[in-house]
């Protein structure tokens, strides 16, 4: 149902899971731990998956906090479960005891993050195009801005789909060389003419690593190439799919 991390795991005060698409209540293309308020999902079952996610990281069901994801560098700090509309961003941080951070993914690069020493924890949704502009960065920044310090913090990428399974065309690849200069490393040699395979887990971690933090490092599980544990945008469009499950990577302090 879930993956930990032993990085983050090792530290006391905090919980957190990389929930796989095992252990739900969800059907079909959906099947069958679907965290995602997005899809077209019955909302009952979303609920529930939730409710059980909550469960494993010890906290009431209303307590799983999610964003309105837009692929930007947005940060939100989060004091309380959000009253309404849930805000467009891409990156949470907390200082709060008893609020799970849960980022939703089906192939972008889910990162949680820790400074276990000054109780500060951050979640971040990093497809191509918000670790491109920034998100990584301003998490990192946010964190400090509630006490963190930078060289305390811990990050783990979750599932995030692999180079092999990532082919980008040419409009990609002229952007990503013009916006990130000395990166071309991450574009390996593509099947077609003009196009690459992009590694976006190597790009998210040399992001990392630009933010200069404690520790970063990654799971290496990818999205695509497992469809038992995990849901993949890119494989259901390739099957032509009517949609998809999110899966939810979430962090917590402990209350």
């Amino acid at each position: 149902m879930f993956i930990e991390a032993p990085e983050l795991s090792a530290h006391a005060g905090m919980r957190h899971a990389f929930f796989t698409r095992v252990g739900g209540v969800s059907e079909g293309l959906y099947a069958s731990l679907n965290g995602g308020l997005g899809s077209q999902d019955a909302p009952e079952r979303v609920a529930e998956n939730r409710a059980r996610m909550c469960a494993r990281l010890g906290l009431p069901p209303d307590r799983l906090v999610s964003l309105y994801q837009v692929h930007s560098a947005e940060v939100v700090t989060v004091e309380a479960p959000f009253a309404a509309e849930r805000p467009k961003a891409d990156a949470m941080v907390t200082r709060v005891p008893g609020l799970a951070l849960g980022i939703a993914t089906a192939d972008c690069g889910p990162i949680l993050f820790a400074d276990p020493e000054n109780g500060v924890v951050g979640a971040a949704h990093a497809g191509w195009k918000g670790a491109l502009t920034g998100v990584i960065g301003a998490t990192v920044s946010a964190m400090e801005a509630l006490g963190a310090r930078r060289s305390r913090i811990v990050a783990v990428l979750g599932p995030t789909i692999g180079q092999a399974s990532y082919e980008v065309g040419p409009d990609f690849v002229a952007r990503f060389r013009s916006d990130a200069p000395g990166m071309e490393r991450f574009l390996g040699p593509g099947t077609r003419p003009g196009h690459a395979q992009f590694n976006l887990p190597g790009f998210i971690l040399a992001r990392l690593e630009e933010a200069e933090i404690g520790e970063a490092t990654a799971l290496n599980l990818c999205t695509y190439a497992d469809p038992e544990r995990f849901y993949s945008y890119r494989r259901t469009t390739h099957r032509g799919e009517a949609d998809y499950g999110r899966l939810i990577s979430a962090i917590a302090l402990v209350p």
